[in-house]
């Protein structure tokens, strides 16, 4: 069932009237939520590839123009990787390394490159018809090209064939895989996202303006980070013609969080997906302790201006996986980590009474990032809390 369930973790929630290409721009209030004019001063993402696992990358836009290298169409059916039979995918595209020329979408890092790789999504294929499933192939297709990340904006209730086997063969080639953790929490509260599910992917929640998270956005142990999902523009449909304000979505957030590694990683170009993951983890904004990750918004939300901008997280060992703190197969410490290192992060973590963790009362250093960098909305403790399950100590995914 995988295939016609994807499309309720894939595709935007709340679509909202079209945009003007002109002001689309405008509406990417993450942009200076995370200070990227700032953050571009450092990095762009430049050098760094980002494979987008989805339904097609048109690169014709005028945001993606000389952004889209050869890719891989793994669905077998008409077209190619370019041809976008959604407009799901150049949306993702877009978020994480368009230009914004002539108007169009930003990316966190327009200095990045992206490798469509063609896959199944949405139940939909040549003439509508459901295909089989071809997350695996894509995903080995992802890791076997120059990507150094492999964003994967879709999920569905199980895992697909052999898709368990491709995440360990792409860690094992040193790949950062991220992927959206589902939008069906607010009605389908036994929803468990794959491949987020899955050890050695970082499984991405969505929060809005307020550092809230959305109440679509699926919870549990494999939520990993959070980042900007609520009032994205993306391109209301396959015909491209125009973009939708205000949609919401893990997908964008997967993305968003994509763009933000690959600045990272662009930065320091010597580091593992492990020790770009690391510092990420190390310098999320949360107030809870690291080690006790909460199930909506995991290690806390994303902030790479702690790490570009204030040299902030650690990244510690290069063949270790920061979430399991198990070695990953097929790397071997080269001693990257002593490369370029940063200080260590200085976030405080602070317990509150009876076991729990407040959603607010982050420390006010932000550093180039504003207040929803730095705390989670208080609105979130207050609902969370109140089911009793805001931040539970949790063993790692065991899949």
């Amino acid at each position: 069932m995988g295939a016609t369930l994807a499309a309720l973790a894939v595709m935007s929630v709340g679509l909202a009237p079209a945009a003007a290409a002109d002001d689309v721009q405008s509406q990417q209030w993450y942009l200076d939520a995370m200070n990227a004019q700032g953050l571009w001063k450092v990095s762009t993402g430049k050098g760094i590839s980002v494979a987008v696992v989805d339904t097609g990358v048109n690169p014709d836009t005028s945001s993606l123009r000389g952004q889209v290298l050869p890719g891989v169409d793994v669905t077998g059916t008409t077209g190619n990787e370019t041809d976008d039979y959604a407009g799901h995918g150049t949306s993702m595209g877009e978020l994480i390394a368009g230009t914004g020329r002539d108007g169009g979408l930003k990316g966190v890092a327009p200095g990045a490159k992206i490798i469509p790789i063609r896959t199944v999504l949405l139940g939909i294929g040549k003439k509508g018809e459901e295909q089989g499933d071809t997350s695996a192939k894509a995903i080995r297709a992802a890791a076997d090209s120059d990507a150094k990340i492999i964003n994967m904006s879709f999920g569905t209730y199980s895992e697909g064939d052999g898709e368990r086997e491709a995440v360990q063969y792409a860690q094992s080639k040193g790949k950062l895989l991220i992927a959206a953790v589902g939008n069906a929490a607010d009605i389908a509260k036994d929803y468990i996202g794959y491949p987020a599910k899955f050890s050695g992917v970082v499984g991405v929640s969505a929060i809005d303006q307020n550092g809230e998270v959305a109440k679509f956005s699926q919870d549990g142990a494999y939520v990993d980070l959070a980042s900007p999902g609520v009032d994205v523009p993306t391109w209301c449909d396959k015909t491209l013609k125009s973009y939708c304000a205000h949609n919401n979505g893990t997908s964008q957030a997967a993305a968003i969080a994509s763009g933000a590694a690959a600045l990272i990683w662009s930065a320091h170009p010597k580091w593992t997906a492990n020790q770009v993951l690391r510092v990420m983890i190390d310098t999320a904004g949360r107030d809870w302790p690291k080690n006790t990750p909460s199930r909506y918004l995991g290690y806390g939300t994303i902030r790479p201006a702690q790490v570009l901008l204030k040299g902030k997280g650690d990244p510690g060992a290069a063949d270790v996986d920061p979430v399991t703190n198990k070695k990953t197969p097929g790397l071997s410490d080269t001693g990257a980590s002593a490369a370029a290192s940063p200080s260590p992060s200085s976030q405080a973590s602070t317990p509150t009474s009876g076991g729990q963790t407040s959603a607010a009362g982050v420390s006010s250093d932000s550093s180039g990032d504003t207040t929803l960098w730095v705390a989670i909305g208080a609105a979130v403790a207050v609902v969370v809390v109140a089911g009793g399950a805001f931040a539970v100590a949790r063993s790692r995914r065991g899949v």
